[in-house]
């Protein structure tokens, strides 16, 4: 297990700085969520999904709904990524997981409302990247549609894993935008709070085979950084305000 002592050390070395966002009319933004499905959040539901009661993912999980909510509330853009499998077709290096028809593919209970809301859009993907999993096979790319369909300006990321599927997303996203692919897109943005990842003590992963030691916390702040190294913004808090006066 790495101590506190070491992440804490390591935060210090490589400090993600975050700030406070707030959203309202005055910036068209978008939500996105990455993969809040069983299999990565409910306990016991699938060869991926936490063995026993997760702080970080519990957490990742309600702030994920308390926007949702105000979102769906205020009419405003959601894309929704649900990984789902099929059984023939394996993910290397993981196990089979989220495969799709089985319930660990299925939004976590508390978003299940989601798929009756008209302002969002659900896409299964069957890859870690959800940009790439967003091609249709005529070439076009669901997201891209999205942006340009709402005139997004910001989209801001919560989900999990953030060192896995949100952090290649939002690369593969920013990459895009620099690419003017998006436009009009401007910001990408990720919610620490809204983030998680998996717990994997290097004693586990020693008598796993061919697992990596994977711990949580050091792991979700690796994520991080790259992210903000790649070009996303980083915030802490998400709040929402009324438009300025013009």
């Amino acid at each position: 297990m790495v101590s506190s002592q070491t992440i804490d050390l390591l935060k210090n070395e490589l400090p993600v700085e975050q700030e406070a966002l707030m959203v309202s009319d005055d910036f068209k933004t978008g939500l996105v969520l990455i993969d809040v499905v069983n299999g990565f959040c409910t306990v016991g539901s699938g060869n991926l999904a936490p063995t026993a009661p997760d702080k970080q993912i519990s957490g990742m999980v309600d702030e994920s709904v308390r926007l949702a909510k105000v979102f769906c509330e205020k009419k405003w853009p959601v894309f929704a990524f649900l990984d789902s499998h099929h059984p023939d077709i394996p993910e290397h290096p993981y196990p089979p997981h989220c495969i799709v028809g089985t319930d660990e593919s299925k939004l976590v209970p508390a978003l299940e409302w989601l798929e009756n809301e008209p302002n969002v859009t659900l896409r299964r993907k069957d890859c870690i990247d959800g940009f790439l999993g967003s091609i249709e096979k005529d070439g076009s790319n669901v997201f891209v549609d999205w942006v340009k369909t709402n005139q997004i300006k910001a989209i801001l990321v919560v989900g999990i894993c953030t060192d896995i599927c949100v952090l290649d997303f939002v690369c593969s996203a920013l990459s895009a935008r620099n690419r003017r692919i998006l436009t009009p897109l401007e910001d990408v943005i990720v919610y620490s709070c809204g983030c998680a990842t998996f717990d994997l003590p290097l004693h586990v992963a020693r008598n796993t085979k061919g697992a990596l030691a994977h711990p949580q916390d050091l792991m979700h702040h690796i994520g991080l950084y790259m992210a903000k190294g790649r070009g996303a913004k980083v915030v802490s808090e998400v709040s929402f305000g009324v438009p300025t006066e013009p």
